[in-house]
């Protein structure tokens, strides 16, 4: 599912709300996902999951096509964790 179709469902689950109402209320609970993670922040939300951060050290890498060594900066890389009941849904016989 891309993040369109997710606006149209919810769009379709309530007809009392503007398509363009739904989309901006989409785009504002990601992008606070986003700058609370740009924070260093834990994101969680019950029953779904938790959003973190997570620090990759500086290493030394390896170029696939020559095998040379390259070396490979420290990053922030997005994590996301999900939550039991998430899990538990997924998992269900004759579900998923």
């Amino acid at each position: 599912m891309i993040k369109s179709e997710l606006v149209q469902r919810i769009s379709a689950q309530n007809p009392h709300l503007y398509q363009r109402d739904v989309e901006n209320i989409v785009n504002a609970v990601l992008g606070e996902i986003v700058a609370a993670m740009s924070r260093g922040d834990r994101v969680e939300l019950r029953g779904f999951g938790a959003f973190s951060v997570k620090q990759r050290p500086a290493r030394t890498g390896r170029n696939p096509r020559t095998g040379a060594h390259v070396a490979v900066d420290k990053k922030c890389v997005p994590f996301f964790k999900t939550g039991k009941e998430m899990r538990e849904r997924l998992n269900r016989p004759g579900e998923g």
